[in-house]
């Protein structure tokens, strides 16, 4: 069964989806996403990086999308820029540091369109196990932090005065949004990661009474716009990645406008 490829691709598209979808949530509740775009945008920097140090690319996406998210915590600590100025400069500054680094490399032959818009027909069976080994895990890491990240996102004072270390939950979070990034390019590319995480959960929050439920109802979520856009590409022959995000934004308007329509 595994053999066919887009049973795969359908497997590892939810097993995606059940990820972004409860780490989504904590991006739109924090309102993290030029955040998550910045490091997802760094990812091909740390493409370029792993060619020159003969790494695994997801190693070299990973180290370089926690380096990134490091200097965004230290930065803004310093107060030298507004935090969306100091974002919008390391977003596209390494965006465009990567492009010009593999400009030298034409013998690689990478396939760029699948860098940034991704390429979920091509997943292996290694890279299967991989998405969702390390889904549990992010699953697993999400449980643990999310007293902290509830608290901080009401209240980091408060947060502080109870004991629960907001800062070190949002490192954590900042590692783990790194991790996720890192291990999603291959499915949704550079460009459309965010839109993967911010989308399903923007879409739930009105109807959710809880964060539980909102988690659940955005992996959910997830999970149906990868099966439609992943029928959409069989069916129209269009790139398997944009076409997830394109259902995604569907299910979004649909909902937002019977959202307004009940009002």
């Amino acid at each position: 069964m595994l053999d066919d490829f887009l049973v795969r691709a359908l497997l590892a598209g939810i097993g995606l989806a059940l990820v972004t979808g409860p780490t989504g949530c904590f991006i739109v509740w924090r309102r993290l996403a030029y955040f998550g775009e910045t490091m997802a945008h760094s990812a091909l920097l740390g493409v370029a990086l792993a060619i020159i140090f003969n790494l695994n690319l997801v190693i070299g996406i990973f180290s370089v999308a926690l380096l990134v998210m490091l200097a965004v915590l230290y930065l803004e600590r310093r107060e030298t820029l507004p935090t969306d100025t100091l974002l919008g400069l390391i977003s596209h500054g390494g965006l465009a540091l990567g492009l010009v680094i593999l400009s030298f490399f034409p013998q690689m032959r990478l396939n760029l369109h699948a860098l940034l818009f991704g390429d979920l027909l091509a997943v292996s069976r290694l890279d299967l196990a991989v998405i969702w080994v390390g889904g549990i895990l992010a699953l697993a890491v999400l449980c643990w932090i999310v007293r902290s990240l509830l608290a901080a996102t009401i209240s980091s004072e408060i947060a502080e005065v109870a004991g629960l270390r907001p800062e070190r939950a949002r490192l954590i979070f900042g590692i783990l949004l790194a991790a996720v990034i890192a291990g999603a390019i291959k499915i949704v590319g550079v460009l459309l990661i965010v839109a993967l995480l911010i989308i399903p959960a923007a879409t739930v929050r009105r109807f959710s009474p809880t964060p539980e439920i909102m988690a659940f109802a955005a992996a959910v979520l997830g999970t149906i716009a990868v099966a439609g856009g992943l029928f959409a590409s069989a069916t129209l022959d269009t790139p398997s990645g944009p076409s997830i995000v394109v259902v995604a934004l569907i299910l979004f308007i649909v909902t937002r406008v019977g959202y307004l329509k009940v009002r």
